[in-house]
């Protein structure tokens, strides 16, 4: 069994505060939404989590070229 060290971790804070952040959006939108459909509230919530997932990639992507 091997151990995993921090290094070899892909996920940094930025990515983490990118994709809360996202999904804080999400659930912002959804609570207008709420009323109407709480199908539509879960939809904003995976929409945000999505969407943090794809900006997080591209800053990584961008990250990794400069240096």
């Amino acid at each position: 069994m091997e151990t995993i060290k921090p290094k070899d971790c892909k996920i940094n804070s930025t990515d983490s505060w990118i994709i809360g952040g996202a999904t804080l959006l999400g659930l912002g939108a959804g609570f207008f939404v709420l009323q109407t459909s709480a199908m539509a509230f879960v939809g904003c919530l995976m929409v945000g989590i999505g969407l943090g997932l794809v900006i997080s990639s591209i800053v990584a992507k961008n990250n990794t070229e400069k240096q």
